[in-house]
């Protein structure tokens, strides 16, 4: 699992496109995003997190990696 801090995310149609971002390169991840709190959380893949966090900075919005809870 591998979540991320997106501070420029502030709508839905934000969380459509990063969404979409993380979907572009690991088609079978689930993605959860909280507006609110503007964290993505992704699971259900094993690829790199580098490849999922440059997806998301290339649609626009700067995302920092955050470690994940044990």
């Amino acid at each position: 699992m591998f979540r991320y801090k997106v501070d420029k995310m502030g709508c839905g149609g934000c969380a459509k496109s990063v969404t979409r971002a993380v979907l572009g390169v690991a088609p079978n991840a689930q993605v959860e995003v909280d507006l609110e709190a503007k964290l993505v959380t992704v699971s259900g893949t094993s690829g790199p997190a580098d490849r999922i966090t440059q997806a998301i900075i290339a649609a626009g919005f700067p995302a920092e990696p955050l470690r994940a809870a044990a």
